[in-house]
């Protein structure tokens, strides 16, 4: 099934698309510090609303549900922990997972700003040529079709927070469309 331009835009406006920040998370459905100086989080979104985001976006593709991984998650966590630590913004290059990263400074992010921002780069990916005008893989990797998985994560520390998604098979393959 190959989606058309106005259907996504209409499916990323749906998932509430508003923005354009950049976040990743802690584990979801807990509440807890990251490292000593950090903030409380406020009370973290939950698995099923990440993975319900994810769904819409590739239901409107027409490909199967991914389903919660608490494995993926403690990666996800692991890395935004090391990200926040650090004060970086990169790729973990765990060749195991595909990776996605949101960072906001001087906000909260919810799971569905998270994914809508991932999900916007539709506008840059052209299905046919199998090509990005601009940056689409965190779009490509949402709907990629092998990926049955996903774990997600965020840390804070004062106004930064970095959101960490990780997905089983990884996707993104060169010279393969993701569905």
């Amino acid at each position: 099934m190959k989606p058309t331009f106005q259907g996504l835009a209409l499916l990323a406006a749906a998932i509430g698309l508003a923005g354009t920040s950049v976040a990743q998370w802690r584990h979801f459905g807990e509440e807890r510090k990251t490292p000593d100086t950090a903030e409380p989080a406020t009370k973290t979104p939950l698995p099923r609303e990440i993975v319900a985001d994810h769904n819409a976006v590739r239901a409107g593709v027409g490909i199967q549900p991914l389903v919660w991984s608490g494995s993926l998650a403690a990666v996800a966590q692991e890395w935004a922990n090391k990200l926040i630590a650090n004060g970086q913004f990169v790729h973990s290059h765990n060749p195991n997972f595909g990776e996605n990263l949101y960072e906001i400074d001087g906000g909260l992010a919810m799971p569905a700003e998270v994914v809508a921002a991932w999900a916007g780069e539709v506008k840059d990916y052209n299905y046919r040529s199998n090509t990005c005008s601009g940056v689409c893989g965190h779009y490509t990797q949402i709907v990629w079709a092998d990926t049955k998985e996903v774990g997600c994560a965020w840390a804070q520390h004062g106004r930064r927070q970095v959101w960490v998604c990780e997905y089983n098979p990884p996707g993104n393959w060169v010279g393969r469309k993701p569905y």
